[in-house]
């Protein structure tokens, strides 16, 4: 169904992993990775029965970030227009861009994002839209954007600085240098550092299946509070969540919940 992505539900386990699978062997991203993230996200939103979901890659690299050659290529002409209706037109390309990372901050989804090797540019743009972040121990990441003379525009100056913090958000963006995967542990980046890529997928499957295993309904409402808190202070936050739960504490889960409580067995959540 994409060019770039390869999709394996489990449906039983209500989660699903997205491979990178690209043309190259480093998972370049080429132009079909922009144009079908956002329906990646929207095909994975359709499936109600979905709640989590790694991102992952099977090649030598998680990926290297945009294909410049083929980019400069395509687009050449709408990056070099001089009147206002080409720029206007290089406006709605990067918007264009950006929206499969926005689809993924404002998706009910939870997403992790399972890194190893190389996570470079668009690669750590890719992984900063996602909620949860591991890693091999031979991950290397980059905001490289600095050092091929472009201001980094997807993702990454916006949501660093809430993960890592300005001052280290301003270390990786204007050295645009490697870092490996202990130093973006240390950071914050990584929450967990496996051994090697085969560790992580399987740790990253385990974690997504658990995840899974919580209520729809509550997951969704966990991702809602944390992405408000990102523009809002706390006490904003504590009316905001206040107004939630006043709504839709009291969903069907929450009532199985209470009859398997005194039941004594495991609830059985429907969403």
């Amino acid at each position: 169904q994409f060019n770039f992505f390869e999709i394996e539900k489990q449906s039983e386990n209500r989660m699903a992993t997205v491979y990178l699978n690209g043309p190259d062997a480093r998972n370049s991203m080429v132009w079909d990775f922009w144009k079908e993230l956002p329906e990646v996200v929207d095909y994975l939103e359709q499936d109600e029965t979905i709640k989590s979901v790694v991102i992952a890659s099977k090649k030598k690299s998680f990926s290297i970030g945009l294909e410049l050659n083929e980019f400069g290529e395509k687009f050449g002409d709408i990056i070099k227009g001089s009147t206002a209706d080409q720029r206007m037109k290089f406006l709605k390309l990067i918007q264009d861009m950006q929206s499969g990372f926005l689809k993924m901050m404002k998706s009910r989804i939870v997403f992790l994002g399972a890194v190893h090797k190389h996570c470079i540019g668009g690669a750590l743009d890719l992984i900063c839209a996602c909620d949860i972040r591991l890693a091999a121990s031979d991950a290397s990441v980059s905001l490289r954007e600095t050092k091929v003379a472009i201001v980094a525009d997807m993702c990454s100056l916006n949501r660093l600085p809430s993960i890592i913090g300005q001052g280290n958000t301003r270390l990786m963006a204007f050295t645009g240098s490697d870092y490996d995967a202990q130093k973006c542990k240390e950071m914050g980046l990584f929450s967990e550092v496996y051994s090697d890529q085969e560790e992580l997928h399987e740790r990253a499957e385990t974690l997504a299946k658990e995840i899974a295993a919580n209520p729809g309904i509550v997951l969704k409402g966990v991702k809602e509070q944390l992405n408000y808190m990102e523009s809002h202070t706390p006490e904003e936050g504590l009316a905001y969540v206040a107004v939630w739960n006043a709504a839709f504490l009291d969903s069907e889960d929450f009532r199985e919940l209470q009859s398997a409580f005194k039941e004594r067995r495991r609830p059985v959540y429907k969403s």
